[in-house]
């Protein structure tokens, strides 16, 4: 036994466990370290043996729940019967409109209700009751359907923050109210914000708890069958939230095109979900100009758009819509125009031209992938190899062999982390079976709009330009052992010299990084042959400017010649030329200028 190894018990403010005497139960209720005697211990020990150890975990989880509602329901009380009710007795004076109020608060007061004079009731009732009725299941079979009244409070949340905020800076006396009642210790010194925010997350939280009850519960308890109707439930009721929020802000992205468009129809629609939007250029067929256009790819379509320059109401004038059925998108290759790509479909085709490689890149990648979704992946992609990256190609958080380990989206191939790679998508060239995908391709097969982010994105940083990219376009780039400092160990990095870049050496971690680890701006240094020693061998160079200094290490004496060619032209701000490497060199992930990188395979 767990407690004849200690007489020191620690102790919950929850119910007791059954068997344990008035004494005990009150050191319990105070939740303290009880030093217990030897007879206690005895009489405890012998009640805990009686119970399987599941069955302790299953009132522990039954506890925690009981506890959390106590707590919850007096964050509710908190909204409904003091911020709101204060409010609501002050807009009733005139001060301000009592719609606003309403608008703020939402259906809060059926949420208190609910919970305050039921659900935790029998909760109550029942933990009380633990000893002859040792179960959760059925009273959240019961209780769990009047959950989904959550949906209309989580729609209402974005507009009740925005509503809240305006008033707050509108109304002197509606905020001195907020400021005064979250200056009480009731508020335990957070915000009407933070406490509103509460009833979102409520939902979830049953859900977890409920799967771990379901995780310790015997196949064959009778709480069974109820505990999986209620988590069935609570997940619908979960779900109807989550669907909410994204027809909410689906929906308002859609009104904002609709204006717009001018009133383009059909486009505020419930089944039309967008993708992805952005500028772009039109390369004219007779000539050699290019004109600037703007592109809405929705779920279903893809809408072709002239910019009428007004900074109020219509902004655009659709030109085309193409449909994404039968849609066909290609890279193509222009000498006059780089970026460019085309897009063809049974009314026309269109030859683009992107603002840099990785905007080509990702609007190849999002159309190829929503196209494919017909034809669901027909084909398997090819996996980018675990040694060319060193981070998630996605969030660019490096990876670990403890708690970032790493894993291939069964749909694009990326390398990306568990976080990045916890959705499930079918794919046809495997069955339509369930394979794990990315965020990016989950979104895009399902039809579904990411709703923890801005579709457009946001700005890259100076170093989130993928190696790949850059090294397809340099006029140098491999691999070169590097260090700040001579007596560390050097770190084998990929080195890049992009050409439209061609001052800047870039450094990342492997040839598929899709961020760099630094950037060094050549114009200005110094370059220096390194002394032979052990640490540095002939093939050894350094970059000195004032107090920074670079050490690099070449493979061969030929490739570091390579290297200073196009690096001693850099430093003075001259155009490098491009290094051809041999044969062999490619072959072996050597410097030199490729069409792409070498994926070893």
């Amino acid at each position: 036994s767990v407690l004849r190894r200690s007489a020191v018990y620690t102790v919950s403010p929850m119910p007791p466990p059954p068997g344990t005497s008035a004494s005990e139960r009150t050191l319990l209720e105070e939740g303290r370290h009880a030093t217990l005697s030897d007879s206690v211990t005895e009489e405890i020990t012998g009640c805990f043996q009686q119970e399987p150890i599941k069955e302790l975990k299953l009132y522990k989880i039954a506890s925690e729940l009981l506890q959390t509602e106590r707590a919850y329901v007096t964050r509710l009380h908190l909204l409904d019967q003091v911020f709101c009710a204060k409010l609501t007795e002050e807009a009733g004076k005139g001060t301000f409109p009592v719609e606003v109020v309403k608008g703020i608060f939402s259906n809060v007061g059926s949420i208190y209700t609910f919970h305050s004079q039921f659900l935790l009731p029998d909760l109550e009732t029942r933990m009380s009751q633990w000893d002859s009725t040792p179960r959760i299941g059925d009273i959240l079979a019961q209780l769990a359907p009047f959950l989904r009244m959550y949906a209309e409070y989580v729609k209402n949340f974005d507009s009740a923050m925005d509503l809240l905020k305006q008033w707050m800076e509108r109304s002197a006396q509606l905020n001195a109210i907020i400021q005064d009642i979250q200056s009480q210790e009731v508020c335990g010194n957070l915000t009407l914000q933070h406490h509103m925010l509460e009833p979102v997350q409520r939902v979830p939280r049953y859900e977890m708890l409920l799967k771990d009850y379901l995780k310790k519960l015997p196949e064959d308890d009778p709480d069974r069958s109820q505990a999986e109707k209620s988590l069935n439930i609570i997940s619908m009721a979960a779900t109807h939230s989550n669907t909410a929020i994204r027809k909410m802000e689906n929906l308002k992205k859609l009104m904002e095109i609709y204006e717009m468009l001018g009133g383009e129809e059909d486009i505020v629609n419930p089944s039309n979900e967008l993708i992805k939007e952005g500028q772009i250029l039109k390369l004219a067929a007779r000539n050699t100009s290019s004109m600037e256009r703007y592109l809405f790819l929705f779920n279903n379509m893809l809408l072709y758009c002239v910019p009428k320059f007004s900074l109020v109401g219509q902004r655009f004038t659709v030109r085309t819509r193409v449909g994404v059925e039968g849609m066909k998108v290609l890279e193509t290759s222009n000498d006059d125009y780089p970026h460019t790509f085309q897009v063809s479909g049974k009314e026309r085709t269109l030859e683009l031209q992107a603002s840099s490689e990785q905007d080509k890149e990702d609007w190849i990648k999002v159309s190829v992938l929503l196209t494919s979704k017909e034809s669901n992946l027909v084909i398997a992609p090819r996996w980018i190899r675990d040694n060319e990256v060193t981070m998630c190609m996605k969030c660019k958080e490096p990876f670990n062999p403890l708690t970032r380990r790493r894993h291939h989206c069964r749909a694009c191939g990326y390398v990306v982390c568990y976080k990045c790679s916890d959705y499930k998508a079918s794919l046809r060239y495997d069955g339509n079976k369930l394979n794990k995908v990315c965020k990016d391709c989950y979104f895009i097969l399902t039809g579904r709009v990411d709703a923890e982010e801005p579709v457009s994105g946001k700005k890259r940083g100076i170093l989130e330009i993928e190696a790949a990219q850059v090294s397809g376009n340099s006029f140098l780039c491999g691999f070169l052992q590097y260090s700040t400092d001579r007596t560390k160990p050097c770190q084998r990095v990929w080195c890049v010299i992009p050409q439209h870049d061609a001052l800047v050496l870039y450094l990342y971690g492997a040839p598929q990084d899709v961020k760099a680890q630094c950037t060094i701006p050549l114009l200005g240094y110094q370059v220096e042959d390194v002394q032979r020693s052990v640490d540095h061998p002939p093939s050894s160079f350094r970059l000195r400017q004032s107090k920074s200094v670079h050490y690099f290490t070449a493979d061969t004496e030929e490739v570091k010649l390579r290297w200073l060619r196009v690096i001693c032209k850099a430093v003075i701000g001259e155009m490098p030329e491009c290094q051809t490497p041999d044969v062999g060199d490619v072959g072996d992930l050597a410097n030199g200028c490729h069409e792409g990188v070498p994926d070893g395979t």
